[in-house]
């Protein structure tokens, strides 16, 4: 059998197939002495399929902690003794943070709200905040509120939310050892609704929760099977107070390897940095990611732990003569 680098060049980066999950195995399997090869050639797909353009994003908390779910990675949680209290932003700091992430030249602004599924209550301070949003700035206006039912799926698209973000977080048959309080087949069917709404959906997960290669590999193939618009990659930052917050940090090198195993089963998806990367892989390993598949990042802090500051990715960005996507008109 031919070498799977070799194998993933012709299917991939020739005819743009994504890998089936034996062959996204296979890479994960690889020495640490085959990561170059395997970040040049995600890289190669990228460009290939995705152009050179990276799309930079802002998120901020409407709602932050308090929540009723037991996600074990979430510092979020009610349920566990996690230094963060519960929160909520008025209207206009939502506007205020919009601005100062367009001001970043950022494209998508994210609002996220740490809740099993938004009630009355939330989706009418969401529906003030993005119309606010678009009165003051041009930006589009992405949202996370946990698991939805179809009228609201409707309106959220109504009220004219660019993106939904619900990640599947785990491999189906990890699942049950990161979240107790509701499924996976709860999250496919909000994702599922969104995808049909006409929205575009952003859908990704964690990796270096404790999974297997071969489970983090069913997690690129299940991704891949819904067909998201966007998958943000996350990577364990172990948050005290948590069920996972004694496991160890995920090493560069896995990382590296997830980041082109991903790439690689979705060759034309967006495929974006998010939490957790600054402590696992650090700015040479940040560096390697975006020259191995990686082509959106998120800048500035994330909903319960500090990021790098925005200049710094954008000075990386630049040095890597990598252009920030222009805004999309879909509003």
């Amino acid at each position: 059998m031919t070498d799977i680098v070799e194998r993933a060049r012709l299917k991939v980066l020739e005819r743009g197939e994504g890998l089936s999950y034996d062959e996204l195995v296979e890479v994960l399997q690889l020495p640490d002495d085959r990561i170059p090869e395997l970040l040049e050639l995600a890289h190669a797909v990228r460009l290939a399929h995705c152009g050179p353009d990276v799309e930079v994003e802002g998120i901020v908390s409407l709602k932050t902690g308090g929540c009723p779910e037991d996600c074990h990675f979430c510092s979020q949680s009610g349920q566990f003794t996690s230094p963060v209290r519960s929160v909520w932003l008025d209207v206009p700091q939502l506007v205020k943070a919009a601005e100062e992430t367009a001001a970043t030249g950022a494209t998508e602004f994210c609002i996220v709200a740490a809740v099993r599924g938004p009630d009355e209550r939330l989706m009418a301070q969401v529906r003030d905040g993005v119309r606010a949003i678009h009165e003051a700035v041009e930006i589009n206006v992405a949202a996370s509120l946990g698991m939805l039912t179809q009228e609201q799926v409707d309106e959220l698209r109504a009220m004219g939310i660019h993106r939904y973000n619900h990640n599947l977080e785990a491999a189906r048959s990890y699942f049950p050892s990161v979240v107790t309080t509701h499924s996976w087949e709860e999250r496919w069917d909000t994702c599922e609704m969104v995808r049909a709404s006409g929205m575009e959906l952003c859908c990704g997960g964690l990796v270096g929760m404790g999974e297997t290669l071969e489970q983090r590999a069913e997690l690129a193939a299940q991704l891949a099977e819904l067909g998201p618009d966007e998958v943000p990659l996350n990577f364990l930052n172990p948050r005290p107070g948590t069920p996972f917050g004694d496991l160890p940090v995920m090493s560069s090198a896995d990382a590296l390897r997830a980041i082109a195993a991903f790439r690689l089963a979705m060759p034309r998806t967006l495929l974006r940095y998010a939490g957790g990367r600054e402590l696992t892989l650090g700015d040479l390993g940040t560096r390697e990611g975006l020259l191995g598949g990686v082509n959106a990042v998120i800048v500035g802090n994330y909903l319960t732990t500090l990021g790098r500051d925005a200049e710094e990715d954008l000075a990386l960005l630049s040095e890597l003569k990598m252009p920030i996507k222009e805004l999309a008109k879909t509003l």
